[in-house]
């Protein structure tokens, strides 16, 4: 069980944010990536400043650290010209891996809000929790659940089809699809990266 709670009614501006970071998750689906986006902001009174967003790359750079978050992270640190960002929010539509969470943290990231749980390896309570790791000199607020649900069926919905894909590859015979459920898991380890026939790796 995770420790970031999806919370009741989420706060109009988590809510805003999340939905930018679906429109860049839908960008990495449109380029073959799995759809995973996120945006870094500040919060003012005029409502979310964006700083930079990111959406998975690590196929069509060959970067193994090229997740959302990462590629928000490096865009925001060098419109800062600072890597710390004690003032910022990051926006995710699925829950941080270890190396971005470690990242954030580095980063100094005052807040991390998620969609999508990753019960594979989720690194913000559904795995382990590193934000909440008492020995670090920086602790980041979490918030988990935002649009869950969108952000889960946009990974189901990209799975689905890059199966249906593979099979008429193979032209094994086609299987009717089936729509992604609502709270149905995201397919266990198919969160972060692509099967091996799909990468090449």
């Amino acid at each position: 069980m995770t420790d970031a709670a999806a919370p009741l009614e989420p706060d109009p501006l988590d809510a805003y944010g999340m939905r930018l970071a679906l429109d860049q998750a839908h960008n990495a689906w449109l380029v073959g990536e799995v759809p995973v986006g996120a945006v870094i902001a500040r919060r003012g009174a005029g409502g979310l400043q964006v700083l930079a967003t990111g959406y998975n790359r690590p196929i069509t750079t060959h970067d193994p650290t090229a997740h959302a978050e990462i590629v928000a992270l490096r865009h925001a640190a060098a419109l800062y010209e600072n890597y710390r960002l004690p003032d910022c929010e990051l926006y995710v539509t699925l829950e941080p891996c270890a190396m971005c969470a470690m990242a954030l943290v580095h980063a100094r990231i005052k807040r991390v809000v998620f969609g999508a749980f990753d019960p594979k390896t989720g690194a913000a309570g559904s795995v382990l929790n590193l934000f909440a790791e008492p020995q670090l000199n920086h602790h980041t607020e979490v918030v988990g659940g935002v649009l869950a649900e969108p952000c889960g069926r946009l990974l189901r919905e990209f799975f689905a089809e890059r199966r249906a894909q593979q099979r008429d590859a193979r032209g094994a015979p086609s299987e009717p699809s089936e729509p992604a459920e609502a709270g149905a898991p995201i397919p266990a380890g198919e969160a972060l990266e692509l099967p091996p026939e799909e990468t090449g790796g």
